[in-house]
């Protein structure tokens, strides 16, 4: 059986580098292509983590939209190319993680 609070710690883990690496602002991510990779890179980490948590988990946070992170990574895997980053930044600062 697979054990949540190792997915957890890894989420913790991409949501605190995300905002490392953010924390200079809007500017700096979209000038630097080092660090929109690593942004995009964490968040595909951290939608694989999500998609791994047990259902008995996820449905005691109902407030969390699950679907929509897990979601995610199926952008990032599949449609990449369609994943342009003014849609990128907009979807980002949309975020709980913006």
């Amino acid at each position: 059986m697979k054990d949540d609070r190792l997915y957890l710690t890894h989420i913790k883990e991409c949501i605190e580098y995300i905002q490392e690496y953010t924390a200079r602002g809007g500017d700096v991510f979209s000038r630097d292509r080092k660090t929109r990779d690593a942004v995009l890179r964490n968040l595909h980490a951290l939608s694989e983590s999500v998609q791994r948590l047990s259902e008995p988990l996820k449905a005691k946070h109902p407030e969390v939209d699950w679907r929509t992170i897990s979601a995610f990574r199926n952008v990032v895997v599949h449609d990449y190319l369609e994943l342009t980053w003014i849609k990128f930044g907009t979807l980002f600062r949309m975020s709980c993680l913006a």
